[in-house]
């Protein structure tokens, strides 16, 4: 078994009851649900829009591989109504869903990379990930996360 954190977020529709069917969705597809952060607003962060965030991040327990926990999450973006990502920038969506950590791997690929390259930049990550695990160490930067809050 492996831990993995997954950050949320949505900007369209019922933000709130996106953000609860993804972590059921997660629950049922991708592991155990240890702990789920507070929903927090936050501005859209990388372009311009009207619509307000709402984001959290979960700490999952899973079987899954880092590439299948991946798989999962973008048929659960579908599945809730997410359109296919944009290539080059950002734009509104139903629901959002980044894997962060998975366990303390460190993976460089095209199509995935652990840790998320730009944890410590987004306070709409940072934020809720430190509230559920503040003592947790960034495999790369090997500092807690309550310390990139505080940067």
């Amino acid at each position: 078994m492996a831990l993995v954190y997954l950050g949320l977020g949505t900007n369209l529709g019922e933000k709130e009851r996106n953000l609860n069917d993804a972590i059921i969705f997660l629950s049922q597809e991708v592991g155990f649900v240890i702990r789920s952060s507070t929903f927090y607003t936050s501005k859209p962060w990388g372009f311009e829009s009207d619509n307000d965030f709402l984001n959290a991040v979960v700490l999952i327990d899973t079987n899954l591989t880092p590439f299948d926990v991946l798989s999962k999450t973008q048929e659960i973006e579908k599945s809730l109504g997410r359109t296919a990502k944009t290539i080059s920038g950002y734009s509104d969506r139903l629901i959002d869903i980044d894997i962060l950590l998975y366990d303390n791997l460190i993976i460089d690929q095209p199509t995935l990379k652990i840790p998320h390259p730009l944890i410590a930049e987004r306070d709409f990550v940072i934020i809720p990930l430190t509230e559920i695990a503040p003592e947790l160490v960034h495999p790369v930067f090997g500092r807690k996360m309550v310390e990139l809050l505080n940067r």
